[in-house]
């Protein structure tokens, strides 16, 4: 026989039965609460309270307490990137120098472009040749477009390809009063992270072929923004417009265009731009109560470059921001 269809009142009287029984828990049981950051990595990263610090810009990684996690020890490469050049912008510290260093790993080449941070790059240039991988350093301004333009030229002579543009240098400074954001600085956040992107990729373009590609950082201020980073949401959010418009515009010729948006990462950028005291609770404020690690954040970089991975995918922006905090 067919089940009889439930009426209205009998599906309400089942929704009270639902009601009463959370009403008799509520309170009774205790929730499992996680002390502490969440660590779910493969070693134990930095929880806040952080050393209190402040750095002056641009911010030199080799000045950090603790130093960022960047070298990955539990990666293991597999040849994704075997055979390919890289460029990566602002790649001596950082994000940028995580990414290097797992880039090598997977076999390619890296020139790294950096603004003025020479000690750093050396640092980051020693990391990606322990892995095997040959490093070219460059220093200049990506704000220049004959500085990215010239750059390229001498990557292409250095290594004779070009086959991923990693887009991550950035400038940040948090402001607390839009009325003390000055033009000069608004200039130069949106030159650094919105120009820097553009001729860079401008440049790279014509000498990439099929299946190479392009990965942008953005950030989770560009998602959901922020208060005190008016210039630099609006750059990230921009980033990722971007990134989806070039993407589309790419594919008649066969280069994949994503981005990453990270949440906070322990780097020179933020302790370099915090107060002291801000810096200490610095990520405390995620779902998972801690910054990432560069070294936690490289991976979707090497996934979006790689074709082997992700050669379906273009014009993607992918959250790496520490879990989602909501009601």
């Amino acid at each position: 026989m067919p089940r009889p269809r439930p009426s209205g009142s009998r599906t309400a009287k089942q929704q009270r039965t639902a009601q009463r029984h959370i009403d008799r828990k509520a309170g009774g049981s205790k929730k499992r609460e996680l002390k502490g950051a969440m660590q779910a990595g493969a070693r134990r990263y930095p929880e806040p309270p952080l050393p209190k610090q402040h750095h002056a810009k641009p911010g030199q990684e080799s000045n950090l307490d603790p130093a960022p996690m960047y070298d990955a020890p539990f990666y293991q490469g597999s040849g994704k990137l075997r055979g390919k050049t890289a460029i990566i912008t602002g790649g001596d510290s950082g994000i940028g120098r995580a990414v290097a260093v797992l880039f090598a790993r997977e076999g390619a080449d890296v020139a790294i472009l950096y603004l003025n941070e020479h000690a750093d790059a050396q640092v980051t240039a020693q990391a990606v040749e322990a892995e095997g991988g040959r490093c070219l350093l460059i220093a200049g301004d990506v704000r220049s477009r004959a500085f990215c333009f010239g750059a390229v030229k001498k990557v292409l002579k250095a290594f004779g390809q070009i086959d991923v543009l990693v887009n991550n240098a950035a400038f940040q400074l948090h402001v607390n009063n839009i009325e003390d954001l000055t033009e000069d600085h608004f200039d130069m956040t949106l030159k650094t992270n919105l120009y820097g992107y553009f001729h860079m990729t401008q440049a790279v373009v014509p000498h990439m072929g099929n299946g190479s590609a392009i990965v942008n950082n953005g950030s989770v201020t560009g998602l959901m923004g922020n208060k005190n980073l008016l210039d630099y949401s609006m750059t990230k959010g921009g980033i990722h417009a971007f990134t989806r418009s070039v993407a589309t515009h790419l594919i008649p010729r066969g280069i994949r265009v994503n981005a990453v948006a990270p949440g906070p990462v322990w780097t020179p950028l933020n302790p370099a731009d915090k107060a002291a005291k801000d810096v200490s609770e610095f990520g405390a404020h995620t779902a998972m109560k801690r910054p990432a690690q560069p070294e936690e954040i490289a991976p979707a970089f090497v996934f979006l470059a790689s074709a082997q991975c992700s050669s379906y995918i273009t014009g993607e922006i992918l959250p790496v921001i520490g879990g989602y905090v909501g009601g």
